[in-house]
């Protein structure tokens, strides 16, 4: 069954031994959809522990990709990763530049992801105080968002799962575009979301090392000091916001690797990641 041809329903693969359940974010369509095909449909793949595994928290992840595509080593390969120590990964399909999207469209499918798990916690055995955020290169750009524009929801709506928080309990950036003003900003990125020629509030506005309060999220970042692509001052403005603010953060920046390196083959970072994720409840000892 092909999400993009049925919006109801969803669809279940087995992937290196893990089964996946991709089902769409909205029933009825995502709000201010352009068309039916697979590009107008967010969704979410679920990546469940194996039985016994579950450590009854979650992890929203947006794959990177300049938001004019999705890399399969930030999202699937992400979720395997964390499943395997007991974390169920939410893959999050999100609506992208080239196909006529532009902000707030991205944030409002990072943020109908984080309520949905937590309005259906009950369904996957998660604890709905424990579901973070994790993304890439522009879906680091895309959870620093969330990190920073998140709301309490709205208890008076008739869809339940807008009731819900949009707020993580944590988030993961590795590799981030976090500002979209000056030189350091990743101009690829800036065009997907903003367009051409965006407003300098507009700009400010997702320029997300700008928008971090005493109430956004602990938050776990890393980098390279090589990353050409996306270079390390954006994680370094997004780790002084927070240390400005008394956020709880851990931020680390390797001398060696390339920009988008995901998992590579166990590279120090995801040793370190969840020893912080042990640190915050989220894996266990």
């Amino acid at each position: 069954m092909k999400i993009g041809s049925l919006i109801l329903g969803a669809l279940f693969l087995t992937m290196n031994g893990f089964t996946a359940d991709t089902f769409p974010l909205w029933e009825k369509g995502a709000p201010g959809a352009l068309g039916t095909a697979d590009k107008d449909i967010p969704t979410l793949t679920v990546f469940k522990p194996e039985e016994g595994k579950a450590t009854g928290a979650a992890m929203v992840i947006c794959p990177g990709g300049g938001y004019g595509g999705l890399a399969q080593h930030e999202g699937k390969d992400y979720a395997e990763w964390l499943a395997k120590s007991g974390v169920t990964g939410f893959v999050l399909k999100y609506r992208l530049g080239p196909g006529g999207y532009k902000h707030p469209r991205m944030l409002e499918d990072a943020a109908r992801a984080v309520r949905t798990v937590r309005a259906r916690a009950g369904e996957w055995n998660i604890d709905a105080k424990r579901i973070g955020i994790m993304g890439s290169s522009a879906g680091g750009h895309l959870a620093s968002t969330l990190l920073t524009h998140f709301d309490a929801g709205n208890s008076s709506a008739e869809d339940p799962i807008d009731r819900q928080s949009s707020r993580p309990d944590l988030g993961i950036l590795c590799y981030p575009v976090v500002t979209m003003v000056g030189p350091t900003t990743h101009l690829g990125s800036k065009k997907n979301l903003l367009g051409e020629n965006p407003s300098e509030d507009l700009a400010k506005s997702l320029s997300n090392e700008q928008q971090v309060t005493k109430d956004t999220p602990p938050t776990f970042l890393w980098h390279t000091y090589e990353d050409n692509g996306v270079v390390p001052d954006n994680s370094m403005l997004f780790a002084l916001a927070l240390q400005k603010n008394k956020v709880p953060y851990e931020l680390h920046v390797y001398e060696k690797g390339k920009h988008g390196i995901g998992l590579a083959n166990g590279h120090p970072w995801t040793e370190q990641c969840l020893r912080w994720l042990k640190l915050r409840g989220f894996v266990k000892e």
